[in-house]
């Protein structure tokens, strides 16, 4: 019993820090956090957050969040997306 309730907390703990750096990113990219429930965007975001939940690189996104990584976020698997968002929401970055 004991095993199964860290199990699942690890995958709640990985989820909630995935989410996190998801914002955090969205932000980076001059977008609201809040368009992850916009209906218009629910496909797309889907996608996102399947993506940065079986992302190899959280240690360099935690650093790249925190400025401890200089340069682009091409180590993102949703760098491009966010851009696309960006640019339809007509923001420049």
């Amino acid at each position: 019993a004991v095993a199964c309730v860290l199990v699942v907390w690890f995958i709640r703990y990985k989820a909630a820090a995935s989410e996190r750096r998801m914002k955090e990113m969205l932000k980076n990219a001059g977008l609201d956090p809040e368009i992850i429930t916009q209906g218009t965007t629910e496909v797309i975001i889907k996608e996102v957050r399947s993506r940065c939940r079986k992302c190899q690189a959280e240690d360099v996104c935690e650093r790249w969040l925190e400025g401890k990584e200089i340069g682009e976020n091409d180590f993102c698997p949703n760098a491009g997306v966010f851009r696309m968002l960006a640019e339809h929401e007509g923001i420049r970055n």
